[in-house]
C-alpha cells in the first residue's frame, strides 16, 4: 500500500517525529488522491508545503494537503508530530485538532470553501517513550473527571479524543501513531485510527465526489 511505503520511509529517517521527516507520509497520503484515474485529471491536490485556507473565526489557516475538485474544497489533512514535552504540549495539540475542525465547518457553512461538505483528516505521529506510553498522574479537579482518561497515557488519550473527534463528525478520519526514535515500525493498534483505515477513508472520498452530480457544485454567494 502506498501509505504503509511512506510509514516505512518516513520512520526510517532519524526522529519521524521531527518536521520534514513527515514528508514521506504527506506524499504518500496525496498519491492516493491522485491515483484514481477516472478522476484525477481534474481533481487537484496541492501537497509539499503550506497550503492557505480561508478561516470564519481568523483570517486563514494552512493545511498540509488541501484537495480540490470543480471549485469546492473536497478534502483538508493536518499532519502533526510530537517528540519530547509530551505531557506539556498534549493540551495544546488537542486544542489544534479541535478549533481548526470548528473553524472550517463554520467556514463552510458560510459559503467560503466551495458548495460542497469538506471531507477532514488529521494524522498525530508521535515518539513511542515512556513519556508518551506510562500512565499519567494527574493533579486533582474541581469536578469529577471521565474516568476513561484518568491515568490513561497521553498515546491513549489521544486515541481517545481522536474517536471521539470522528464519532462527533468533527473529523473524518484520523490516524494516531507512534514509533521509536529511528524506527520504521508504527505502534497503531487501534484500527479506526491506522493508516489502513485512512487509505480507506480516502478511496471512499473519491468515490462519493465522483457520484455527485453537477448541482452539487453550484456556488452559492459567501454569507456574512
Amino acid at each position: 500500500m502506498q501509505v504503509a511505503r511512506g510509514r516505512t520511509d518516513a520512520g526510517t529517517r532519524g526522529s519521524v517525529t521531527g518536521g520534514k521527516h513527515l514528508s514521506p507520509l504527506e506524499d504518500a497520503v496525496a498519491s492516493l488522491f491522485r491515483s484514481d484515474p477516472d478522476i484525477g485529471a481534474i481533481l487537484e491536490v496541492r501537497s509539499g508545503g503550506k497550503h492557505t485556507l480561508p478561516g470564519y473565526y481568523r483570517r486563514s489557516k494552512n493545511w498540509d494537503i488541501v484537495v480540490t475538485y470543480r471549485g469546492a474544497l473536497v478534502a483538508a489533512i493536518e499532519f502533526k508530530s510530537q517528540v519530547g514535552s509530551i505531557g506539556n504540549n498534549h493540551n495544546n495539540r488537542t486544542e489544534e485538532a479541535l478549533g481548526n475542525s470548528d473553524d472550517v465547518w463554520r467556514a463552510h457553512e458560510a459559503g467560503l470553501l466551495g458548495p460542497i461538505r469538506p471531507w477532514l483528516a488529521f494524522v498525530l505521529v508521535l515518539e513511542k517513550s515512556p513519556a508518551s506510553t506510562r500512565p499519567v498522574r494527574d493533579d486533582q479537579t474541581i469536578f469529577p473527571t471521565d474516568r476513561e482518561f484518568d491515568t490513561a497515557a497521553y498515546l491513549d488519550r489521544y486515541r481517545i479524543t481522536f474517536l471521539r473527534l470522528i464519532q462527533d463528525g468533527k473529523y473524518d478520519a484520523a490516524v494516531v501513531a507512534a514509533s521509536e526514535r529511528g524506527g520504521g515500525v508504527f505502534d497503531e493498534p487501534v484500527p479506526r485510527l491506522s493508516f489502513n483505515r485512512l487509505e480507506r477513508e480516502v478511496e471512499l472520498r473519491l468515490s462519493a465526489i465522483k457520484q455527485l452530480p453537477d448541482a452539487a457544485f453550484r456556488r452559492e454567494p459567501p454569507i456574512h
